[in-house]
């Protein structure tokens, strides 16, 4: 494993909401205790696309790399067989025979086997492991996506619900407000201007609802494709609790090395270098002479007049060839040595992309974490705003009714609790949103899939019917790995 830069703790470890115990991430999203959330997520791993071609990018790479073992065997491996009838010109310039035409056929089999003698096709096959383990982990890193975004969808979407609802409240609110206002203008105690001001919050107020349930539908469109759906209003899906899901103030998140054994697509980055790695070898082997055994057994005659097929298969038509033969590709040195840096450079690449990924994990867990800790701080203030604004509305509205104070301050205050109620609407989102991302940025949920098939039993039933896979599509669970931190992840084919 390559050098990376990786942190002793989290920058917000002293915070007593941050528990630093490891944990088990598999089902993160219970937190929520919210089973609504619970059967989306159930079902989007059911019947999300996306994930689908994940599972059947690993059976790509399980056939790559079947290909890459057929290397280690004899590369050419073929049966042959003719009939050829011949007949020469009597007139045929120094023609002295006096068989005019015959028959000549043939058949057997020929092999060529280029031995692994400089490690060339061991390292091919080494990099098609690599790369089958890494499709593995690009699914693990497609099904953490996944599950972070249906969660985030419906937090989205009670989101949004709730802010409509709020939005309508206010528009009730201020309706009454209007009436006051106008009560007072027909008994000549205000002017037209109160209700002219009356009108105008409210009709601001309503004019604030179509953007929401906008933002609504494309939040609920997001999620039935999520779920393998058309766009529909998930009646039947959403049906059950209506709140914003309250998370938990307190998030276990371990420490940053946790990530380099976790995150998929950390591993998915190391596992890619692996494989390129190993194609470095492949190149280099092309520097050195190529050595191979090739053999040829079979049987041949000829026939005078009328073919007789029988004489072919008699012992004493056997014919067989064998022998060793090498290849030394001398004055292709230079496109050879270049292949090499080729491959060098991008194992370099992959070796930074690595590192880099390492990195961006643990910027992934800071920005959520952060966000989540002030989320919920900003949520108190305005908890308390909110209250105020209760109060400070009714009073104004009291006030305006005897007279006391003019309309102005019950625009004010209702303006202010919209805001504030709005506000604060949004605050509780973006808490549980944060915390959805702080699970992502851990890399939690893959696990769900540990003792389960990659894909769905009807996609390798439809498959089979096209084509033979053979035992590839027998049931697999790809259990996850076991992460004990000296060992690599790269691990040797069964083979």
């Amino acid at each position: 494993r390559p050098p990376v830069a990786v942190s002793q703790a989290w920058l917000d470890a002293g915070d007593q909401r941050v528990k630093p115990e490891p944990t088990e991430y598999r089902n993160w999203w219970q937190i929520f205790n919210d089973p609504v959330l619970d059967r989306l997520i159930e079902r989007a791993y059911r019947e999300n696309l996306s994930l689908r071609i994940a599972g059947v990018r690993v059976l790509e790479a399980r056939a790559q790399l079947g290909i890459a073992v057929g290397g280690l065997f004899p590369q050419t491996q073929q049966a042959f067989g003719s009939l050829q009838y011949n007949r020469t010109s009597e007139g045929a310039p120094n023609f002295t025979s006096s068989i005019l035409s015959y028959w000549q056929s043939e058949i057997g089999l020929q092999a060529a086997w280029e031995i692994d003698f400089w490690g060339k096709f061991r390292r091919a096959v080494e990099s098609g492991n690599a790369s089958w383990l890494s499709s593995i982990a690009n699914y693990d890193n497609a099904l953490v996506s996944l599950t972070s975004n249906v969660a985030n969808s419906y937090i989205l979407i009670r989101t949004f619900e709730k802010r409509i609802a709020i939005a309508r409240e206010n528009v009730e609110t201020q309706k009454e407000s209007l009436k006051i206002a106008e009560a007072r203008y027909e008994y000549g105690t205000s002017s037209q201007l109160d209700v002219d001001q009356a009108k105008t919050v409210l009709y601001n107020t309503e004019a604030s609802i179509p953007p929401l349930e906008a933002l609504l539908r494309q939040a609920k469109d997001t999620l039935s494709v999520l779920l393998g759906l058309p766009p529909s209003h998930l009646t039947d899906e959403l049906a059950g609790s209506s709140d914003i899901p309250v998370s938990p103030t307190e998030v276990v998140v371990g420490i940053p090395a946790d990530l380099l054994r976790r995150r998929p697509d950390v591993r998915n980055a190391q596992l890619q270098a692996a494989a390129q790695c190993a194609q470095i070898g492949v190149a280099k082997a092309d520097l050195y002479p190529a050595f191979s055994l090739a053999g040829m057994f079979g049987f041949g005659s000829s026939d005078v007049g009328q073919s007789n097929l029988i004489d072919i298969f008699q012992w004493k038509s056997r014919t067989y060839q064998i022998g060793p033969a090498f290849q030394w590709n001398l004055f292709n040195y230079g496109r050879i040595t270049n292949n090499v840096r080729l491959q060098d450079a991008r194992f370099q690449e992959l070796l930074i992309t690595y590192q880099n990924a390492v990195l961006s994990a643990q910027q992934e867990v800071e920005d959520n974490l952060t966000a989540f800790l002030l989320a919920q701080d900003r949520a108190r203030l305005l908890a308390r705003s909110t209250e105020a604004a209760k109060k400070a509305l009714d009073l104004a509205v009291l006030q305006y009714r005897k007279g006391i104070k003019d309309f102005t301050t019950v625009i004010i205050a209702q303006q202010a609790l919209l805001n504030t109620q709005d506000n604060l609407a949004s605050t509780l989102g973006n808490i549980s949103s944060s915390l959805v991302g702080v699970y992502r940025a851990l890399g939690g949920g893959w696990e769900i899939r540990e003792g389960k098939d990659l894909l769905p039993t009807e996609i390798k039933t439809e498959m089979a019917k096209r084509t033979n896979w053979g035992k590839l599509l027998a049931p697999a669970s790809y259990n996850p790995p076991v992460f004990e931190e000296p060992k690599s992840l790269i691990r040797l084919p069964d083979w």
